[in-house]
């Protein structure tokens, strides 16, 4: 199976879900957690332009609810550098392609 890298959090549902599903169907997985780990400043630009902000900020987050306007209007790159937590969970790389979330979409195609 291939080797895949997960960004997001520990105490994340989806993310658990996510590595556990991933794992027992063979898959090696690297965990990186999004606050601590993972190097943003390097990622968020390859994952905005490959996904583009709509998807990759969660919205509908608690994170999002308790934002002010004035940070609501940053520009991507700088919110989600400064609050990762809207990072929509998990992220996943797989080669070349990227998947935001864990929709049962997203898990038909990288579970066989």
């Amino acid at each position: 199976m291939a080797d895949l890298t997960l960004y997001g959090l520990k105490n994340c549902d989806s993310c658990r879900k996510a590595m556990k599903a991933l794992q027992a169907n063979g898959h090696r997985v690297s965990f990186f957690d999004i606050r601590k780990e993972a190097n943003l400043a390097e990622k968020l630009p390859l994952w905005l332009e490959k996904s583009g902000s709509d998807v990759l900020i969660n919205r509908r987050s608690t994170s999002w609810r308790q934002l002010d306007e004035t940070a609501r209007q940053m520009p991507p790159l700088d919110l989600l550098c400064e609050h990762p937590t809207l990072i929509k969970r998990p992220v996943i790389e797989a080669e070349d392609t990227l998947y935001i979330g864990w929709t049962k979409a997203i898990e038909a195609k990288l579970i066989t």
